[in-house]
């Protein structure tokens, strides 16, 4: 399938037009589905869902994604039936409109990859059978008038209905010669259209008269007019305004805000980046040039540096921030996630969601949707037990699943957790080892637990469902965040449940850096790793079983050699500095013979895979034209735990330095 239509140019924000209107159908699919038996509270989510399908079927027409046109127009000839009372809302109606927004989903992914589009014929004769049911008990009669007080307070009379047609258009009889007479006559209330099922319009008139029979003069127009006897007290309709059946529906705030495809923001982005690593070059040039230079002219041009300084700073600061997205964007899709995986396994589940106002990088954004999915998934099948297990052990029938996060500095924390029944250690360790994975000696902790679960092929099912993927689900988990510079870690309480953390950078652009240097190598460490800075006397470093440690808070910290790491011979000195990485239980410190200092860099990530090294995620240029090599404190911790066959060894290390292209 290729994109070969005169509306290919509108297709890009069709599909971030979509996007919007489907996020905020999932919210009000799930107030919905909490009043099927509030018919009180049914108004609004029912009213905002016909709103976003029609607008979701006109635009959809405009770049002629006909399953998408005719899927939402099955959607809205049911809601259109709940908000005229034909129809009453039973769960049945609301897990079809849950099957459709999912199959409506799929059909824009479709389109927007080009893939084949899924079909939608099922999902069309379900949602017809509701709409062509029988008429609903205790509301109006199917087609009927819909009885309410109108917005103002009129009370209404009569409702006027007018179906044009070439006939009457060629007699004079047009929509707004009726509406001209009507008001000639009483006071419209309200002109909504109606779309029949045939695809026909037809025009509704709801009116307030002074008088029973003020509208016997629009006899001759061959409208319907009918009285309303009736007056019941109810919510008002939202009126859809006439325009919105081409899909062009105003909005408010539409002038205060611009789409911009991303690509766009990446190359504003890699220029900022070339911005910087030229000032860091003049930072170079200028160094010479002091000794040079008069006191009062060095003053001059050091003033001028810092001002372009603050200003590439803010420049830098600014087009992040307009990358940055909340990460709602992935919060908002679980419930529903949620919803259908507990009915597969028999679980009664809520999902609770905090910092969804949280903003990270769209790029980010984009490769944590798979590995958040995963974890969610995981709490349903493996986490959250029964609601009569969940009794038995004095918990609440209705299990909870908590997504959060929350940023801190150059980090934000995604964390989803559950209060089910955590990992059965025992378990993991009889498949492990039916697995053949190696097992360290000793009880099981979290961080081995952790790498036992993201080891390729492992599982604890026999077969794969909808929830498990024998086994590439938790490995799934584990690439993404490292790919992403970020940590996992794993926190499980027998009976308590489980939680994942997850720590990522905020952007992978550009970032703050601490410059290093072992031995006559330089390497740089992303400031968002750090969490503390220390110079310690060597005379503090102790050897316990094969690891080197060091007091730090009350406790012993474990330590890591970047020279042995990398095998770069190390100055010999009385004090060296060590950064602290890693949080809890994978807290590690690198020892490192100095840090120089504090830089802004540009990162670079190396594509090549035959120079690519663990520990090393990339390489930026400081300023003088020499490469210097990103670490990863995350990837280093790994490798500190592995067998010597996986430290990288001098040679490598320095082919990476010499054939890294920036």
């Amino acid at each position: 399938m290729t994109r070969d239509t005169p509306l290919d140019g509108f297709l890009d924000d069709y599909f971030a037009e979509c996007d919007e209107h489907l996020a905020e159908a999932r919210r009000h699919l799930l107030t919905l589905e909490a009043a099927v038996d509030s018919p009180a509270t049914q108004r609004q989510p029912i009213d905002n869902l016909f709103r976003i399908f029609h607008s979701i079927k006109g635009i959809s027409g405009m770049v002629e994604l006909r399953e998408a046109e005719e899927l939402a127009h099955e959607m809205e000839s049911y809601l259109r039936a709940l908000r005229q009372r034909e129809r009453v809302l039973t769960v049945d109606g609301v897990d079809a409109l849950i099957a459709a927004t999912q199959r409506l989903e799929r059909v824009v992914a479709a389109r927007s990859r080009l893939e084949s589009i899924p079909p939608i014929g099922d999902i069309q004769a379900r949602l017809e059978a509701l709409v062509a049911a029988g008429p609903a008990g205790g509301g109006a009669h199917a087609g009927g008038p819909r009885i309410r007080s109108a917005v103002d307070g009129r009370t209404l009379t009569h409702r006027v209905l007018f179906k044009p047609s070439r006939e009457l258009a060629d007699e004079g009889i047009r929509v707004d010669v009726v509406r001209r007479r009507i008001g000639e006559c009483a006071t419209i209330v309200e002109t909504a259209p109606l779309v029949g099922a045939d695809g026909s319009i037809e025009f509704e008139f709801l009116v307030s008269a002074d008088t029973p029979d003020a509208l016997d003069a629009l006899g001759d127009l061959r409208a319907t007019v009918e009285r309303l006897d009736q007056q019941v007290e109810a919510e008002p309709d939202i009126a859809v305004p006439l325009a919105a059946d081409t899909g062009l529906v105003d909005r408010a705030t539409t002038s205060h805000y611009v789409r911009v495809d991303l690509d766009r923001l990446d190359e504003l982005m890699r220029q900022v980046g070339d911005l910087v690593i030229s000032r860091a070059r003049l930072s170079e040039s200028l160094a010479v040039a002091e000794a040079r230079l008069p006191s009062g002219a060095w003053r001059a041009i050091q003033e001028n540096a810092g001002t372009i300084d603050r200003q590439l700073r803010a420049l830098r600061e600014g087009i992040m921030r307009v990358r940055l997205v909340p990460i709602g964007e992935i919060f908002g899709r679980m419930p529903l996630v949620v919803r259908d995986l507990a009915r597969s396994f028999g679980r009664r589940v809520d999902v609770q969601v905090t910092g969804q106002g949280t903003e990270i990088d769209k790029y980010l954004i984009e490769r944590m949707m798979d590995p958040v999915l995963h974890l969610v998934r995981n709490a349903v099948a493996h986490g959250i037990e029964t609601p009569e297990e969940r009794e038995a052990a004095g918990k609440s029938p209705t299990g909870i699943i908590r997504l959060s996060a929350a940023a801190a500095g150059d980090m934000v924390a995604i964390v989803v957790e559950d209060d089910g029944q955590g990992v059965d250690a025992e378990q993991v360790e009889r498949r492990a080892k039916a697995a053949g994975i190696p097992l360290p000696a000793g009880p099981l902790t979290d961080a081995t637990l952790l790498g036992i679960l993201c080891a390729p092929g492992f599982s604890t099912r026999d077969e794969s469902d909808r929830a498990a993927g024998r086994g590439v689900g938790m490995s799934v988990v584990r690439d993404a965040v490292q790919q992403l510079a970020g940590t996992l870690s794993l926190t499980s309480i027998p009976g308590r449940g489980t939680r994942f953390s997850m720590q990522l950078p905020l952007t992978l652009a550009i970032t703050d850096a601490l410059i290093t240097r072992v031995g006559n190598q330089m390497f740089a460490v992303p400031q968002g790793s750090v969490r503390e800075v220390l110079e310690v006397n060597t005379s503090v470093i102790k050897r316990i079983d094969q690891r080197e440690v060091m007091p730090h808070r009350a406790g012993a910290l474990p330590l890591l050699r970047l020279g042995h790491l990398f095998g770069i011979p190390s100055d010999q000195r009385d004090r060296l500095h060590v950064f602290v990485s890693g949080h809890d239980h994978n807290t590690l410190g690198f020892v490192v013979d100095r840090i120089v200092g504090q830089r802004e860099i540009v990162v670079r990530p190396i594509l090549d895979p035959l120079v690519r090294v663990d520990g090393v995620s990339g390489a930026t240029d400081l300023g003088d034209g020499r490469v210097v090599l990103i670490l990863d404190p995350a990837a280093l911790a790994r490798m500190a735990g592995r067998s010597a066959a996986a430290v990288v060894d001098r040679p490598t290390a320095g082919r990476v330095q010499e054939r890294v292209a920036l």
